[in-house]
């Protein structure tokens, strides 16, 4: 199926993708002032949806307008209808609220139309007959974009304003000839140099057995529906887990590294800042499991 040939979820109505716009005075459009969730279907399900819904309401009640905001039983079933009316098992889904159109100027008002979108495209089938989204190991690179602080922006909120995961990303084609990026993923550190997550995903390391992962509580990262799937598995599994505040130098002395997001799910990394890793028997152990989860709730 073609982009053309895709429906998507526009305030409450199935649009060709075509056709389908917010207007320009939107204030998701105009200021990022909106919320939203990446999320994944399996076998025509949402996986973790509650977890997803569960963020996404706290995302809207730093912005301010929760209250105003359809309840998350009318978000899943505009889900369901988009995947319905493309005719989608297995896919990716975006799910964005924002504060919709007011007056242009910055200070919001009291009086909220929330614009509500559902954009949807295809994915091929997770769980133990999985076909990759990515086509290996990832490699990553630390770059000079810092991780903004908690104080200026609350890092889990996860709104429409990812200006700090693009610049990141843009750092890795800064000395290139050409546009393609020299890593898969940027690695940001805080203001304090401790690493904190990727562009787009959470990180996670082993070191001696034990699985570490940076602490939301210590370090202005989001911690993701993934990240902590992939937690509770660890723990199911009897590995022993650390969250805390780590530089750099730990990481890249790490026996295992991997990252996490919605799409992704458990990716290994195989080299990061040019230190080359293997697939650790941590990894692969956590990437079985997680496969065999999806399968029993999604294909069972």
């Amino acid at each position: 199926m073609t982009e053309r040939q895709f429906q998507y979820h526009v305030d409450g109505d199935l649009v060709p993708a075509g056709e389908a716009s917010v207007p320009i005075r939107d204030r998701g459009f105009m200021y990022g002032d909106a919320a939203f969730e990446t999320l994944r279907a399996y076998g025509g399900d949402v996986f973790e949806w509650d977890a997803h819904a569960d963020r996404l309401e706290r995302t809207l009640d730093t912005l301010g307008f929760a209250d105003a905001a359809p309840p998350r039983e009318d978000l899943r079933a505009r889900l369901d209808a988009t995947l319905d009316a493309n005719d989608l098992d297995d896919a990716y889904l975006k799910l964005s609220v924002t504060r919709g159109v007011q007056p242009g100027k910055l200070t919001p008002g009291t009086e909220v139309d929330p614009t509500v979108c559902v954009y949807v495209s295809s994915l091929p089938r997770g769980g133990r007959d999985a076909e990759r989204v990515w086509d290996g190991p990832a490699t990553v690179e630390t770059v000079d974009t810092r991780r903004i602080p908690d104080e200026a922006l609350p890092a889990d909120a996860k709104t429409h304003n990812y200006l700090n995961g693009i610049l990141a990303r843009q750092d890795l084609r800064r000395g290139t000839t050409d546009s393609e990026a020299t890593a898969d993923e940027s690695l940001m550190l805080d203001s304090g140099g401790a690493v904190t997550e990727g562009a787009t995903s959470n990180l996670c390391f082993v070191d001696g057995g034990t699985l570490k992962t940076p602490d939301p509580a210590t370090a202005p990262l989001l911690p993701g529906v993934t990240r902590r799937v992939v937690l509770d598995l660890a723990a199911d599994a009897g590995i022993e887990t650390k969250t805390g505040r780590y530089g750099i130098e730990a990481v890249r002395r790490a026996d295992e590294v991997f990252l996490t997001n919605t799409t992704w799910e458990v990716r290994p990394v195989d080299s990061l800042d040019g230190r080359e890793f293997p697939v650790g028997p941590v990894t692969a152990d956590l990437h079985e499991r997680f496969d065999d989860l999806v399968e029993r709730r999604h294909y069972g």
